[in-house]
C-alpha cells in the first residue's frame, strides 16, 4: 500500500471525488487550494482532499473509496495517514457531511466527534436534491478531531 500526495492534474481523480461530493462545481471550490492524497494498493482505491481553514484548523473536504473496496479499511488508513501528516501543523481537523448514519459512524470510529449542524446546507448549496441510502440530505453535520 502506498499513499501519494498529488500536486498536479488533480481533476484526473474527479470520478472518485464525485462519489463523496456529487456536484463538480462544489469540488472546484476546494480542489486546487487543497492537498490531495491518493491511496494505492494494486491500483487506486481511495482519495481525500484537505484544506487549510485557519491557522489552527484544517478541513477534510472530501474522502472517497471506490464502492467495490468499501469495508476494506482504505478510508481509515487514509485518514490515519493525514492525521499524522497534519499533526503539529494544525490543532484540529473538521469535516462536514450529510446526516447519514453509516458515514457518521465511520467518522466517529476514526476519532471525530459531532460539533455542530448547518441547517439546510445541501438544499441551499446544491443544484439538485442529494440522497444517501434513500434519505434526502438536508443539514450538514460537522465533526471535529483534535490532532
Amino acid at each position: 500500500m502506498e499513499i501519494k500526495s498529488i500536486y498536479e492534474n488533480k481533476k484526473q481523480f474527479l470520478d472518485l471525488l464525485l462519489l463523496a461530493d456529487e456536484q463538480e462545481s462544489m469540488i472546484d471550490k476546494y480542489l486546487e487550494r487543497g492537498d490531495l492524497f491518493a491511496l494505492y494498493d494494486n491500483g487506486l482505491k481511495s482519495v481525500c482532499v484537505v484544506t487549510q481553514e485557519s491557522e489552527d484548523v484544517c478541513e477534510l473536504k472530501n474522502i472517497a473509496t471506490y464502492e467495490k473496496w468499501h469495508g476494506n479499511g482504505y478510508g481509515s488508513k487514509l485518514l490515519h495517514h493525514i492525521f499524522l501528516h497534519y499533526k503539529g501543523k494544525y490543532t484540529t481537523m473538521v469535516v462536514g457531511t450529510g446526516d447519514s448514519p453509516w458515514i457518521l459512524r465511520f467518522y466517529e470510529k476514526n476519532g471525530f466527534r459531532i460539533s455542530h449542524r448547518v441547517k439546510n446546507f445541501f438544499i441551499d448549496n446544491y443544484d439538485h436534491p442529494m440522497f444517501d441510502g434513500g434519505i434526502q440530505l438536508v443539514d450538514m453535520i460537522y465533526l471535529s478531531k483534535v490532532l
